[in-house]
């Protein structure tokens, strides 16, 4: 599924996330863990940003010079009602190309619906950006080897693919990053995380 098709679906799932019915706890323990690893608190960006703004919330309160990138039209312009002072790109991760470094990086629950043949260079590109000493939280399908798959559990027909474990594991290592977290932590669902710090 091509990247502007993701972005039609959550242009039509956007009310769930901005609705008070959305578990605004959600991923923010993972986060907190992710940021004690970081000892500079300078620009911080929130990949797949969605409308939400927990995370962004979060991570302005830990003093943090936060963005969003998200590429949905919808998300984006519901962020900015919420957070009018936060600069936000909209834009596709696969062709966008960071202007500075930063300390942290979140992609939670975001860079899982980015085409297979993209998932590699856009995680490389993520490590790339990180300041040395900076952290990135992702998360992905706690698969042993690459994998893809589309439904509509949330009613919008949804892309995933996933490099696996043991590759996701390479590329860190590759780009000069260190696992320093994983887990699987909605355990028996496959839903992994990962905390990568740059060297």
């Amino acid at each position: 599924m091509e990247p502007h098709k993701i972005a039609t679906s959550y242009d039509h799932l956007a009310s769930h996330w901005a609705s008070d019915q959305f578990n605004r706890k959600n991923g923010i323990a993972q986060h907190e863990r992710a940021i004690a690893f970081v000892t500079e608190r300078g620009h911080a960006l929130d990949v797949g940003c969605g409308c939400s703004g927990r995370i962004i919330d979060l991570l302005a309160a830990r003093g943090f010079d936060v963005e969003g990138l998200d590429i949905s039209d919808r998300m984006i312009a519901l962020a900015k009602e919420r957070h009018p002072g936060i600069q936000f790109h909209r834009a596709d991760i696969c062709r966008w190309k960071a202007s500075r470094r930063y300390d942290f990086i979140s992609a939670w629950d975001s860079i899982w619906h980015v085409p297979m043949k993209y998932q590699e260079p856009v995680l490389r590109k993520l490590l790339r950006a990180l300041n040395p000493g900076g952290a990135c939280v992702f998360t992905a399908g706690g698969l042993d080897a690459p994998g893809e798959k589309t439904d509509s559990t949330m009613g919008q027909e949804l892309y995933y693919s996933v490099l696996g474990i043991p590759k996701t594991l390479r590329t860190l290592e590759e780009e000069g990053s260190i696992c320093r977290h994983l887990e699987y932590d909605q355990y028996p669902e496959l839903h992994l995380y990962i905390i990568a710090q740059k060297a």
